[in-house]
Formats: structure tokens, sequence, C-alpha cells
């Protein structure tokens, strides 16, 4: 079966690198916040080109931290798209604000920022744009709307690992950057881990104690914290990754650009490439109304397939009491979910198999 993401290949390419270093980090037997993630945040802070960056135990965590930091509270209102994983909300829900679901623009998938002015209320302190599939959301416009409102923005960074606006990276545009390192991320892990990215000290400041105990000093302790720690062997595997990273979004790139060249007279909607962003390609997800016929020829044909996200946010049970009320209805957002396929995309993925994905999907037409 021809994978998503093919991880035991890039382990075996990775393989002589990573484990001695391991073994390194299991002979020092200092696990717990050691020098590998303290190496790793100041390289991925220089990678990502902020000030601050700092590991905490999952990309979830690395949201939850960052409306923390910031000073979102219980009650307050805090919009984002309802088109994303449902992690993006728990966050919001974890410390007792509400998510005010807004949908999405039809070309792009990412958050509609015109839908967000509307969103607008006195309850409102942030919004959390997710830059999805990899592709940077709006963040001019985004800033401008935050700045006029005095509103936070929290990145949702976990699929954009190294996506850039002009020369931005994602994660240092706004007020702190969450990121996932789920194995299957661009940069991933070989378990669960995140990190919080920010410019202000204030806000990492507040991350460092929080994701400890709440604790700066040991077994003094300022606030309820958490226990959400970067993995020093996670930390490991991270920093022989980061080295490559660059590469691997340039492959991602390669092969989502040759399958919109090889999918594009087809009547679907394939991924924008946009001159001002760097699309990651954390996933290629295009939009068909022949979905489940191109899903059922690749499956017969041992070729994995996706949908991201079958049923959106705001109609998930568990939303029904979000900001927006029980009846909401964002149309793109829904027409989209109905119509949305992700295709195999890893770094590694020869022309071979991707000119035999697209003629699958010719098939069907």
């Amino acid at each position: 079966m021809l994978p998503m993401v093919d991880l035991q290949g890039q382990y075996k390419i990775l393989k002589d690198e990573i484990e001695p270093k391991i073994n390194e980090a299991l002979s020092r037997a200092h696990y717990i916040l050691g020098e590998n993630v303290n190496k790793f945040e100041s390289e991925a802070a220089n990678f990502l080109n902020v000030k601050f960056a700092i590991g905490c135990a999952s990309g979830t965590d690395a949201l939850l931290l960052s409306l923390l930091s910031s000073g979102i509270k219980k009650g307050d209102e805090v919009i984002t798209t309802a088109f994303t994983f449902i992690a993006t909300a728990e966050a919001i829900a974890y410390i007792g604000a509400k998510p005010v679901f807004v949908d999405i623009d039809p070309i792009t998938l990412n958050i509609d920022t015109d839908e967000i002015k509307k969103a607008i209320t006195d309850k409102t302190s942030a919004i959390i744009p997710v830059h999805l599939f990899g592709l940077p959301a709006n963040m001019d416009e985004i800033l401008k709307i935050a700045k006029e409102n005095n509103l936070k923005i929290i990145e949702d960074c976990a699929q954009s690992f190294g996506a850039k606006i002009d020369d931005k990276t994602t994660g240092g545009i706004g007020d702190a950057g969450a990121f996932s390192f789920f194995p299957s991320k661009n940069l991933g892990c070989f378990g669960d881990g995140g990190l919080v990215v920010t410019n202000s000290e204030k806000i990492a400041g507040n991350v460092k104690i929080l994701r400890n105990h709440g604790s700066s000093v040991r077994y003094y302790h300022d606030r309820i914290g958490y226990n959400s720690r970067l993995d020093e062997l996670q930390a490991v595997v991270l920093r022989v990754k980061l080295k490559y990273i660059n590469q691997y979004n340039q492959n991602r790139h390669k092969v989502g650009k040759m399958y919109n060249e090889l999918l594009a007279d087809l009547p679907i909607q394939c991924p924008v490439i946009l001159n001002d962003r760097d699309h990651a390609f954390h996933q290629y997800t295009f939009l068909s109304d022949k979905r489940d016929d191109i899903m059922k020829v690749l499956q017969d044909n041992d070729i994995s397939s996706a949908i991201y996200y079958p049923v959106p946010l705001h109609q998930q049970k568990v939303f029904k009491n979000n900001a927006n009320g029980t009846n909401v209805s964002l149309p793109i957002t829904e027409q989209t979910a109905k119509k949305c396929l992700s295709l195999p995309i890893y770094p590694e993925l020869d022309e071979k198999n991707i000119k035999k994905i697209s003629n699958l999907i010719h098939s069907v037409f």
C-alpha cells in the first residue's frame, strides 16, 4: 500500500545519523530539559527568525500555552476557522474561552478575513489563523484587523513549519506561533512534541513557567502550570531533521506542483500556489464532486488517500455550545468538507508514483 507519508523510508535514510545521537543522549542520562532540548530551541528560533522558541509536549499544548501566556482568559471569544483539526478549538475551550467559528476563503481554504471582521464583538480577545495544509493565511490583513481591534494573534503553524509570506516565516508574524511535531508533519519527531515561538519576552517567560508546573525555580510555584516539556530524545530527532527541512519542503513543493500540472485539465480544484507565499505542502488537498469515486479507485490500486476534514468543527457535537450558537451556517466550509481529498505527499515520493496516482484520477473522468 502506498502510504500518505512514508515514515519508514525516511527513517531508513536518517537511521545512521539519528541512532548514535540517541545513544549519546541516553548515556548522558539527562532526560528532562537537557542539552538537546536547549540546542533545538536555539536552532529552531534561528531557523524561524524569532527571538524565543520554547519546546513543549505537543502541538495542542503549544496552542494552549500560547493562549494562556498571551492573556486569553475564561469568557473571552477567540475567532478561528471551523475547517481544521479539533486541537485548534480544543485549546480555546480548555481555558474556558469560546471559539467563534467563521467561514473560509474558497480558493485558499484558509480563514476568510472578511468573515473575521463580521465576527468581532466586545468579548473578542484573539484570532487563531490556521496555515492550513502548509499554505500561509492572509496575515497582512489579519495583522491589520488585530491592530485595529486590539486583538492577539496566535498562529496555528502545526502544518506550516518553514512556510513563508515574502521573507517572514509563519509563527513569527503574530504574537505567538504554535507548532506540532507529530510524526507525519513536515518536521516530525518519533512521538508527540510541540513548540511555541514568539518575539515577546513576556509571552516566552510565561510559557517557560507554565510548561514546567508553574515554576521558574525548582519547588517554588508562582501559578498553576502544566507538565508539558519537550522530551530530550525527541529533541535529538528534531535536531537531525531540522538540518534537512528546507530540502524536505522543496521536495514537497515539487510533488505538489507536479500533481497540479498533471491534474490541471480535470474539473477539480487543485491547491493554489501564490507568488507571495511559500507553500509547505504538508498535505496535497484538492476538491472534486467525484471525491468518493476517486478515493475508491485509489484504494482498489493500493494507494492511500484521506479526507481532512469530513466534519467541520462547528458541526461537531462537542462544540454545540460554541460562541456562534447551535445553528451557525458556514457554507464554504461545509461544501469543502464534502469535496476535499488529500493525496500521498512526502519528500521521497517519486515521479513514477505521482504519475500513477494522477493517471488513476484521470480514469475516473
